[in-house]
Formats: structure tokens, sequence, C-alpha cells
């Protein structure tokens, strides 16, 4: 049985509080740091000032691939770190990170064509050492892609990368560094970095509990990682004037499955931009994304899809399936992520278009505070093995854990019973490894459809993962919130009844994160009316 949050708090406070790293920032790149932290024996705390995976990495596109796109830009180097990590976790962890299969159709007159874009496909097999590449006829694309618009179809393009469930991925390298003791707390705010006042070298951290009584906390440490991501500026300036994170907004659009039957992620180049774009299975739905747009709110808000970032979409799938007549009130949810981007001006001072950004990722040090932005969420693993290798010489003696070594742990060893289907079973095998036995046992091994999510799945989550608020549990441990329509508003009362005596609340407290949830989920998950944000 994991430690409750509140078990946790009572530990950090309990103790000495001295710890040999803090990483700051509980997405991808944070998980992944205090994952090789934990595991090459460092005394690790991860804190986080929202909920883990709250930004980017519950709001990404869920691809986990090698940048064919980057390759086609010329980042060689990041394609061939991406792809290898990419097979290398579908390998640790099948189930989570699974394969799926991309066309791209060609049409007539359209760049690229099917002999350039085969060009490059032959680069990026001979890079991932695994060949996948295909040429398909008109006749083969519709196989692949029934209803996909035919008018000037020449061929179409196959290969194949991987898809994930983002926030999952994320709980799940969480999982694998408190199994190897690290200390992870979600609403926990790290306020100031507190340093030596002679030499300025970190000393320590003030954090502040966020998600309960407001208790702070002094925590001391000779090296904090800030992997924040688009937040990181706030903590640490970029070292030179050039230098700077630039947010990207990145919105997707939730159909029903029986509306836009896809089997394989579908590519094209937005007509309107040239800007590559999909449709692809994802939870029992079809997804449409993404674009590409600074973000100019808040951090501290909830992203939201605009009402042109939704037309922009609707435009892919009346591109690729006109006959499916796709409109918005099909649409069952929308989310938006930001992007931390590491941008620098061009010599003139101004900025490339959005799409055009460098993805590699940058550190800078600081006496102790190492900083990190950009990246990819393919590329994790190696992102923290950099930034460990760059604090080594403040971890005198420290080996950093063999290059080799497993990320994931595999799952306990079961016969599955005759209550889960096959193919669910080996997504619960990749979701949750050596916790796959308490799943079996938390609950009701029904399904909420259309997903596969088990009822089991919910009430586990509610008891083990920290879960502060119900927007948690709905749109994070698990994705209901996504894949239902209204965010699963009908559903809440059996939400209730499974959930509500796990956690612990009282009826005043379980009303009024309902509404806090539905608040969220209409204002940042739902279809922007006509001239506005998601309201």
């Amino acid at each position: 049985m994991s430690l409750t949050r509140a078990q946790k708090l009572e530990q950090l406070q309990s103790s000495n509080s001295e710890f040999d790293i803090v990483v700051i920032g509980g997405g991808i790149t944070g998980a992944g740091v205090a994952r090789e932290a934990a595991g090459s024996g460092l005394r690790t705390l991860l804190v986080e000032q929202n909920d883990f995976s709250w930004g980017t990495s519950s709001r990404s596109s869920k691809m986990v691939h090698g940048g064919l796109r980057y390759l086609g830009s010329g980042h060689f180097n990041l394609t061939k770190d991406a792809v290898r990590e990419r097979d290398r976790l579908m390998a640790e962890a099948p189930g989570l990170i699974d394969p799926l299969r991309f066309v791209m159709p060609h049409y007539r007159k359209q760049f690229p064509g099917p002999r350039l874009f085969q060009i490059l496909l032959r680069v990026y097999d001979r890079i991932a050492r695994t060949p996948s590449r295909q040429r398909l006829s008109p006749a083969e694309t519709l196989q692949w892609v029934p209803g996909l618009a035919t008018d000037n179809l020449v061929a179409a393009s196959g290969f194949t990368d991987a898809v994930t469930d983002d926030s999952r991925l994320v709980q799940r390298v969480i999982e694998e560094a408190e199994a190897d003791g690290a200390l992870c707390l979600n609403y926990l705010q790290a306020e100031s970095v507190l340093r030596d006042g002679d030499s300025m070298a970190v000393t320590g951290l003030q954090l502040r509990d966020t998600g309960a009584e407001g208790q702070t906390f002094t925590v001391s440490t000779p090296l904090v990682i800030n992997a924040t991501g688009a937040w990181a500026r706030q903590l640490q300036q970029a070292d030179d004037n050039k230098t700077r994170i630039r947010p990207l907004r990145g919105s997707h659009l939730v159909l029903p499955f029986n509306r836009l039957p896809v089997s394989c992620s579908v590519s094209l180049f937005h007509p309107q931009d040239r800007r590559p774009v999909f449709a692809f299975p994802w939870q029992g739905t079809t997804v449409l994304g993404t674009t590409d747009l600074d973000h100019e709110q808040s951090l501290s808000e909830e992203p939201a899809i605009t009402r042109e970032e939704l037309e922009y979409l609707l435009q892919i799938s009346d591109t690729l399936f006109p006959a499916s007549a796709i409109t918005e009130s099909d649409i069952i949810a929308t989310w938006a992520g930001v992007r931390p981007v590491v941008s620098e001006q061009n010599a003139d001072g101004k900025r490339v278009k959005p799409s055009k950004e460098n993805r590699e990722h940058v550190l800078w040090s600081d006496n102790g505070l190492i900083s990190i932005a950009g990246g990819k969420l393919t590329t994790f693993r190696l992102i923290a093995r950099e930034v460990l290798e760059r604090a080594q010489n403040l971890m005198p003696g420290v080996q950093i854990r063999d290059n080799g070594a497993r990320v994931f742990s595999p799952p306990a060893d079961l016969e599955r019973p005759q209550s889960i289907s096959h193919r669910n079973w080996e997504r619960l095998k990749g979701f949750y490894g050596p916790a796959l036995g308490d799943i079996v046992n938390a609950g009701s091994h029904d399904t909420i459809a259309p997903s596969d999510t088990l009822w089991a799945e919910l009430a586990w989550a509610a008891a083990n993962t920290g879960v502060v608020h119900l927007d948690d549990l709905l749109l994070r441990r698990t994705r209901v919130g996504l894949i239902l329509p209204s965010g699963g508003e009908e559903l809440l009362p059996q939400i209730r009844k499974v959930c509500q005596p796990v956690l612990g609340w009282d009826d005043n407290r379980w009303e009024g994160e309902q509404e806090r949830y539905l608040g969220i989920w209409q204002a940042s998950y739902s279809v922007p009316e006509a001239g506005g944000e998601a309201t």
C-alpha cells in the first residue's frame, strides 16, 4: 500500500528534511529526474505546485515518437535519440507505450510527394534499425483508412511510431521513483531557493502546502532541479539575453469513434499553414490535433482552446474525411497544453514561426540550481541523465546508475481474471506494473465505456495516488473527463458511490469538489462559444 499524501507530509515534517536532490516540477521531466536520482541511491524529494502532470504532461498529443518532422528539419541527433528511446520504452512497458501505425496520404501537386517522403522514411528506418516504411497505392490506402478523401489521391506512406497515456506515464515513472525511496508530493509549491550568503550556493528550499492547511516547510539540499517547463524562469532566468522560454499552445478535439473511426494515425499538412496535423485513435475516441500558437495567457490558469483553433482543427476532418461531415456538435471534449519551447531570436530580433522553433532542450546552471526547459516526452530518461551528469560535481562519490537500467519494473506475474479481456489485461500490465494485483482487487472489473478503464482503476487511484481534488482523479489519474460527454457528469453519482468512501470526503467536501470539477471542465475542456474560449 502506498503512503497517503498526509503520511508523506508527516514524513517530510518529522524527518530531518535533508535531501541530496530536490526536484521541482511533477511533469515527465521532473518525474524522470526523480526516477534516475532515486535509482542512483540519492535521497530524493520531488515537489509539484499543482497536481502531478497538471501542466504540459497531461495535455500533450500523446505521441511517443522519434520526430520524423524534426528529421525533416535537420535535427538528426534529436531524432536518433528519440527513436531509440521510443523503442526502449515500448519494450519495457508494452500496454503503456504501444506502437501506432501512421498513414500520410499524398495528393497530386501537393508537397511532399510520395517519392520525397519515402526517402525521408528510409533514413528514419535506418536510424531506428527497425524497418516500418511502406508505400501504399490508393486502393491499399483506403483499406487502412476507409472514408478518406480520394480526389487526386496518388499514394500514401505508412510508418510506425508509438502512443501513450501521457499522464499515466508520468504517474508510473513517479511510482518507480517512490519504489526506490523518493518522496514525491503534489500541491507543494517551491516558494524560494535558499542560498549561502557568501558563496550563493544552494542550501535548501522554502516550500508551502497548497493542498491543505497552507503549512510551510524548509528542506536542506545542495542541489535543486528546476524542471517546471514553461514556468522555469520564475525560479531562474536564462543566462543570456537572446534565449527565452516561449510558451506555445497546442489544442486538440476529442470525437466519438463511431463518428470518425480511424484505426491508425492519419496525417497531413494543414491546408491553411502547411503544419503537420493528424487524426488518431485514443482511449476509445478519435482525436484531432494539434495547433501551435503563442500562449499569451497566464501560466497559472488552465489553458483552453480558442474558437479559431477549433475551426482550424475541424478543417482537418473536412479535408481528410469530407463524407463524415464532422461538426462542433460531435465534439466530446477539448484540451489545450502549453509547450515550453526554448526560443532564440533572429539577428533582426524577430521570432520564428511557432512551428519552426527548435524542440531541443536547454540546461542552465547556477550554483546548485539547474533549470531545464524544452525537450520531448519521448526523451525524458536521457534528459534526466544529462541533468544528473551536469550535477555530479555537487554529488562527490555518487555514481549515476547504469545507462542500461530499466525505467519500469516488470508487471506482477498474475493469471488474467476471466472478467478482463486479453487486450485490456495487456494495457493494465503496462499501466500499473507491480501494482497490477492491487488493481485487480480494488473493485469492479466492469469498464467505463467507451474506454477500457475499469471501475477498479478509479477506486485504486483515489486511494493510492495522492488525489487532492476530483479533477485530479477524472482528468489525470483516469481520463474519464476527456472521453465521456460533459466530462462524465451523468456518471458522477456512481463515481461518488465508488470513490467518496475511499477518499474520506464528507458530503459537503464531495459537493464542493464536484462543483469545482465541472467548472474546470466547462472552462477548459469543453467547446468554446463563438467569439470566445471554452465556456
